[in-house]
């Protein structure tokens, strides 16, 4: 290392070729990075889904879901198994612990689940893919004044296909219209005057829709391709297919009994554009692909689009590239001004050419960082430009000692190149352990579970990364600039340069900061320290009872707390859910109503927020009718979060649409959501168990508690009231006609359900052709009791002479988790300002539900949502914190070789915890997982700061001096570069933390725990650990008396005047053995 060093300090040429060869493939590493609005991660679920035409969620449930997770228990990799049935189909999630290749856990999914004997006849093949990560890009809408559905989607689909086109794009999704589908409907008198069944007609159909080929014809001179071509593509082409022949030459053909119409399916699936009907487009990218640029080449699509049509129009509902760039922008003028701000106090309290020279070391560490950042798959988006905002002020710290610590060997009259050799040896170690303990601390994040982990993994990234390079800037590049500019050589009182004169200038400012500095430390530092040292329990005792009334004010409510905090969204989306089996038309209705609201809602907030613009608070507003006739929802996409006041969020817009439709009678449930809650949930809690009947009644009793709760709101569970049933019982005198269930049933499903008379492709889309009853013949109960079913005999009676019935609700859905039912009850937290989730969590654990389960003690509770996100952080992180910890320390021993010494530094840690939850408290946030992470970042931070001070009182000891004086001297040398590199991290994180813009809200927390930190931090590096270094001392005195009985000084039990007193009889026994053996 010392040979390098002076190599690259003696020839500065080459390290002038690396700073080139640094920028230039920094700046074409950061050219070439995709921007994401959050950082890539894989998906660790794998979805099996299911598709059982009319089944119901019970026999899903019991013929394929049990049966799937059976096979799943013990397989090692997996986390847990959820699965929901549904009516015809259902779906089971595989969680895949961190860490697991999921590649390889696919295929023993799909081993597990093709090791099942059987499944239930008509059923599907299963479907068992990786979940892919979604990435919303931009969306828009197709829609038109007078334009049917049909249109819309055939333009949709040439659309898609323009899109599918551009390069860089390849994740588009569509909506706003249910499958198509061509359907037979039979009219029964039809069907009784001709004596037929809906098995003949279906069968008629699938033997004569065909395109085969029967083989070829070799002759001598070609081959003929025999085929039959009778494959019909649209229902008008279907009319005249035959069904019959009879023996008397008539025929009967499908058009003399049915209606055949091309048709969407009956499942209701609509959307509205500003009252238009609309086909809508969800354009997601990959991780290989930018968001920026997508986003930019969809735009320029929908404006040339626009230009060729005139009735009918794209419009963008949302797009992301917008609040990313927005958000983008914000971050990098918050990062310019912390740099700024870096600059200013590295000139005012350090000699300014040698500032200059430390604040060159920025964006080469940045460069140096782009230029690997894409191998790390980092790209540009809010948490990684968040990492450098973090690291800005850190990366100047070993900078700033280095470049202090060559100019004291310069003043003591070295030559620059000397000079710059010595003073940067001298720092080496505690400049290594400084950076590996931030390293260390860091790196941290890249073993946290959790879906904060996978994204706080960049941060940690990028960090590393920048803090190698200015390690390498630092000990090469920074020594060797220094050993060869003017700010090791005498100052030219009369420089005539123009930049000479700028930095003589500037040494005004510089002696202004260099007296305030030895004022600070000479008039209020050194007093307080000899105040502290000689009242060392009263000091520290004061430091104690902070920290206990902190935890004290967090614990009574004082200081809020949450999970995660609210990422400021630019949407509210209001979700309608009727009793199931709900018409159509009254779902349409309700969710009419509401729009209504929205739009007084927009006007009044326009005029009260926006009256000086020419805004307007909600950008559009998309309706959505289905999937299902009781199902409803609104978006609404308000202007973009920097075009519209601090003041007015989503959940603002959102709790005013709710005070203004009120209570509305007979909704399953009705939910105004704002976006933004991270992490799922605030308050969500799983019931499980096997006693259906007892799991609803706990329900029932939670949801009652959590609705009466006035601190919530958008109460909702997934276990809503199912829709009517008529349930079938056969009388005897059907098993004397020789039916039975299995022969009646199949019948009453054609009819009403509809019997797969074939299924083939239409262009881009999978055509069903469904033999049923037409409308009017089964839109009573009538019409099923008059049904005739066809006996063995051949005859038909009515269906209500062979069978009773009874009408009552059935199951929507069955929710599995962990291997059982599961009633899923969540909610939301109405202010987050005056609310604690935690609180509300806490309550519910330990007080609401144990009176609920002690009266059902077949029911256990399972905490969902943010709960369960944070409870996988803080799991992870016991584990990976211990080991990082423990490499810490090791780290500080080797350098100090001392056993105490760290254990003194990493006691300043959880002292520094007063600084960060006042922090909070002061800007009103609330402590949550993100000021979690912040304190795991101050941890390596805070040690540098140590390591420089017990790095000097060592080196004081060392030289000689008396304990106390050895304290006192290390607090005083130190104080400038101890001060100065935590009044630079904080000067980094400042802009941030007061910046008052909506995007910026949620990272705030994190800069906090930083920030306050470590300024508490510089103080207790400076007051208290030397109080530490000193009971520490009186300890080791006190036990070597107990054990030898000898009174000895304070300074011989110190590990650096052990260690030296080593070496001393170590080189003198060295050098009595060589005079021996001179002698000899």
């Amino acid at each position: 290392m010392r040979k390098l060093i002076q190599y690259f300090i003696k020839y500065h040429v080459a390290v002038n070729v690396i700073v080139i060869a640094v920028i230039i493939f920094g700046v074409v590493g950061a050219s070439l990075l995709n921007s994401s609005f959050f950082p890539l991660t894989d998906s660790k679920i794998i979805k099996i889904n299911v598709i059982y035409p009319g089944s119901s969620p019970k026999e899903i449930e019991e013929g394929v879901v049990l049966k799937i997770e059976d096979n799943l228990k013990g397989l090692e990799g997996v986390d847990r198994v959820t699965s929901t049935s549904r009516e015809n189909s259902g779906v089971i999630n595989v969680e895949i612990e961190k860490g697991r290749d999921v590649d390889f856990m696919l295929l023993q999914v799909k081993n597990a689940v093709d090791r099942v004997p059987s499944y239930p006849i008509g059923m599907e093949p299963l479907v068992v893919s990786k979940q892919e990560q979604i990435r919303p890009t931009i969306s828009f809408a197709i829609s038109g004044e007078g334009i049917p559905l049909a249109t819309l989607k055939q333009i949709g689909r040439q659309v898609e296909n323009d899109i599918r086109a551009i390069d860089g794009i390849s994740q588009i999704s569509i909506s706003g219209y249910s499958e198509e589908e061509i359907e037979i409907a039979v009219i029964e008198e039809n069907l009784l005057a001709y004596n037929l069944t809906f098995s003949q007609i279906t069968q008629a159909v699938a033997n004569s829709n065909l395109l085969v080929t029967g083989g070829t014809i070799k002759t001598q001179s070609e081959d003929f391709l025999i085929r039959a071509n009778n494959k019909k593509y649209f229902a008008n082409e279907l009319a005249n297919l035959i069904i019959r022949a009879e023996n008397q030459g008539t025929t009967i053909r499908l058009k003399d009994v049915a209606v055949i119409r091309d048709r969407f399916s009956e499942t209701p699936n609509q959307s509205f554009f500003n009252g238009n009907i609309s086909v809508n487009f969800t354009i997601n990218s990959t991780n290989s692909e930018d968001l920026i640029s997508s986003a930019e080449k969809i735009k320029a699509y929908i404006k040339t689009f626009n230009q060729k049509q005139e009735n009918v129009k794209l419009n963008v509902l949302n797009d992301q590239s917008i609040t990313l760039t927005q958000r983008t922008k914000l971050l990098s003028e918050n990062a310019l001004i912390g740099v700024f701000l870096v600059l200013i106090f590295l000139s005012l309290f350090l000699n300014t050419r040698l500032a200059f020279w430390v604040a060159f070391g920025l964006p080469i560490s940045f460069l140096g960082m782009f230029i690997f950042a894409g191998y790390f798959n980092v790209t540009i988006n809010v948490l990684s430009l968040f990492g450098m905002i973090i690291v800005i002020g850190i990366l100047v710290d070993d900078g700033i000692v280095i470049a202090e610590n060559i100019y004291q060997h310069y003043e003591k009259g070295k030559s620059p190149v000397q000079a710059s050799i010595d003073g940067t040896l001298e720092v080496i170690p505690p400049i290594l352990s400084a950076i590996i303990t931030t390293i260390l601390a860091f790196s941290l994040f890249l073993f946290l579970d959790s879906t904060i982990g996978d994204f706080f993994g960049e941060v940690s990234v990028v960090v590393i990364i920048t803090l190698l390079f200015s390690l390498i800037e630092a000990l090469i590049i920074l020594p060797a600039h220094l050993a060869h500019s003017k700010a090791l050589k005498p100052q030219d009182q009369n420089p005539k340069k123009l930049l000479s004169k700028i930095f003589f200038k500037l040494r005004y400012i510089n002696t202004f900061g260099e007296n305030l500095m030895n004022w600070m430390r000479d008039k209020i530092y050194a007093p307080i320290l000899s105040f502290s040292l000689k009242n060392r329990i009263l000091v520290v005792s004061i430091f104690i009872g902070c920290l206990i009334l902190s935890f004290g004010s967090v614990g009574g409510g004082i200081i809020r707390t949450s999970f995660f905090p609210q990422i400021a969204s630019d949407r509210v989306s209001v979700k309608l859910e009727m009793p199931n089996g709900t018409s159509e038309r009254i779902t349409d209705s309700i969710i009419n109503i509401i729009e209504r609201k929205a739009k007084q809602v927009n006007q009044e907030f326009t005029s009260e927020f926006l009256s000086n613009t020419d805004k307007i608070l909600f950008q559009n507003i998309v309706k959505n009718i289905g999937p299902g006739s009781s199902k409803g929802s609104l978006i609404i996409n308000l202007l973009p979060g920097e075009n519209r006041p601090t003041n007015l969020s989503s959940t603002i817009v959102a709790n005013r649409i709710q005070e203004l439709v009120g209570d509305v009678i007979g909704v399953e449930s009705l939910v105004f959501g704002s976006g933004g809650n991270f992490g799922g949930s605030p308050v969500s809690v799983s019931l499980l168990g096997n006693n259906i009947k007892e799991l609803k009644a706990a329900k029932k009793e939670l949801r009652i508690i959590l609705e009466n709760n006035s601190a919530l709101k958008d109460i909702t569970d997934n276990d809503p009231l199912g829709i009517k049933e008529i349930q079938l019982e056969l009388k005897d005198n059907a098993y004397n006609l020789g039916l039975d269930y299995r022969s009646v049933m199949s019948q009453v499903r054609a009819g009403f359900f509809g019997a797969e008379a074939q299924r083939f492709q239409r262009s881009q889309d999978e055509i069903r052709i469904w033999v049923r009853f037409d409308r009017q013949n089964r839109s009573s109960i009538n019409d099923l009791d008059q049904m005739r079913i066809f006996t063995p005999t051949g005859n038909r009676v009515p269906l209500s002479e062979i069978a009773n019935y009874t009408i009552a609700r059935g199951e929507v859905a069955v929710n599995r988790l962990g291997g059982m039912r599961e009633i899923q009850i969540s909610a939301d937290i109405k202010d987050q300002k005056t609310t604690s989730s935690t609180a509300i969590m806490r309550d519910l654990k330990t007080v609401i539900l144990p009176k609920i389960l002690s009266k059902y003690p077949s029911v256990r509770p399972s905490f969902e949502g943010q709960n369960r996100e944070a409870q996988k952080l803080l799991d992870s992180l016991r584990l990976a914190g211990l080991s990082i910890l423990a490499l810490i320390y090791i780290t500080i021993a080797f350098t100090f070789r001392s056993y105490s010494q760290p254990i003194l530094l990493i006691l300043l840690v959880p002292l520094s915890l007063t600084a960060v939850f006042w922090g909070h408290w002061i800007h009103g946030f609330p402590v949550n997982v993100l000021s979690l992470l912040g304190i795991i970042a101050l941890i390596g931070i805070m040690v540098n700061d140590g390591l420089v001070f017990i790095g000097r009182f060592n080196s004081n000891l060392r030289d000689g001096m008396i304990f106390d004086d050895a304290l006192y001297e290390a607090g005083k040398s130190r104080f400038r570069a101890i001060f100065l590199t935590s009044i630079t991290t904080i000067a980094g994180l400042a802009p941030l933390i007061f910046e008052k813009s909506l995007q910026a809200q949620f990272l705030i927390p994190m800069a906090i725990s930083v920030a306050y930190g470590i300024g508490f931090a510089t103080l207790l590096t400076l007051l208290v650990l030397p109080m530490f270094l000193s009971f520490s001392n009186q300890f080791k005195v006190g036990l070597k008396w107990i054990l030898t009985g000898d009174i000895i000084e304070k300074e011989k039990v110190e590990r650096a005047v052990i260690e030296q007193a080593e070496d001393q009889f170590m080189s003198n026994s060295e050098e009595q053995n060589s005079s021996k053996r001179s002698d000899v």
